[in-house]
């Protein structure tokens, strides 16, 4: 007999409809537009990292489509028709993604702001998380900062052998292999998010150009920056966001690039976005925009340490 009933409680449920409301709330009082757009779309995103859910072409598909991991490019199509200030709560969904802190399909809180740099849109961020948990302190730290104060590197001066040597000694890694980014994000994932739990709220920036995504590049203090942040309360990821790149070239580029180390890693090539490269093209507002896990922030909310404890069905039980 499968166990039929909801992972949440009911406590579980009424917390998420209460953060819901508060997140509504929030944004009505800026008077930023709540949109929505498809979770079924043409082209699935080219990040190595992140893998798409496929829905295969039937009687009413005329070809596969991939439900959406984030409503990112459909989003900047609206702020280049001119939509102003947007946000959505929407259901996203990652293939490979499972766990205390992932689930599959997950609801993700996704806002974009003209005109504000991303030091700006921290300021936001820590805003509206301080109206969902409660007034808390919050600090900004830059990814060079934090490898200074948690491992005494600097992440962008020191090569690539000796940040394989650090990390071999702090962990048993056995023929693990890989290149520069490789080894930052294993320094960062392994030693520096648990450093990160006794920080309280506490938003990372300015990681390095390799890592910029979809974020502008700039040079500061004498070396290209990609002008992206993450945020980590007591250690938890919680949200990514970007100063947005608006050149429709140098983001063909990147993806032409993510879509390069696909096939070097032996993952499949994915098509690219033309409806986005279009907007950018057309001309999107200078902005900033992030997306925040809204599960996650349930989980702080409620102080659970399992995802599953704040899904009505996680995707065993689904």
């Amino acid at each position: 007999m499968p166990d039929w009933q909801p992972g949440a409680g009911l406590s579980q449920l009424r917390a998420r409809a209460g953060l819901l409301a508060a997140i509504r709330r929030f944004f009505a009082e800026r008077d930023i537009l709540e949109v929505e757009t498809p979770l079924l779309c043409g082209s699935g995103i080219t990040d190595p990292a992140i893998e798409p859910l496929i829905v295969a072409a039937g009687d009413s598909l005329s070809a596969q489509r991939y439900l959406q991991t984030s409503p990112e490019y459909a989003m900047k199509r609206l702020l280049a028709a001119g939509s102003g200030p947007i946000y959505q709560v929407a259901r996203a969904f990652r293939d490979g993604e499972a766990g205390a802190r992932h689930n599959p399909e997950f609801s993700l809180l996704e806002w974009y702001r003209p005109g504000f740099d991303h030091h700006a849109l921290m300021a936001e961020v820590a805003a509206l998380v301080c109206a969902c948990l409660g007034e808390r302190p919050w600090r900004k730290l830059s990814y060079r900062e934090l490898f200074r104060q948690g491992l005494g590197l600097d992440p962008f001066e020191v090569d690539a052998g000796e940040l394989e040597r650090v990390a071999r000694g702090r962990h048993d890694l056995g023929n693990l292999e890989g290149d520069r980014d490789f080894w930052l994000d294993l320094l960062l994932t392994h030693d520096l998010e648990p450093w990160l739990a006794g920080q309280g709220l506490c938003f990372v920036y300015d990681y390095p150009a390799s890592q910029a995504a979809l974020a502008q590049i700039v040079d500061h203090d004498g070396v290209e920056v990609g002008q992206r942040f993450e945020l980590y309360i007591d250690g938890v990821e919680l949200a990514n966001g970007y100063h947005e790149l608006t050149d429709a070239a140098e983001q063909r580029a990147r993806f032409e690039a993510d879509n390069a180390r696909r096939l070097a890693r032996g993952q499949p090539a994915r098509p690219l976005d033309e409806y986005l490269l279009a907007a950018l093209a057309a001309g999107m507002p200078a902005c900033s925009g992030v997306a925040l896990g809204v599960d996650r922030l349930l989980m702080l909310a409620c102080g659970e340490a399992d995802i599953r404890r704040v899904l009505a069905f996680s995707w065993e039980r689904s």
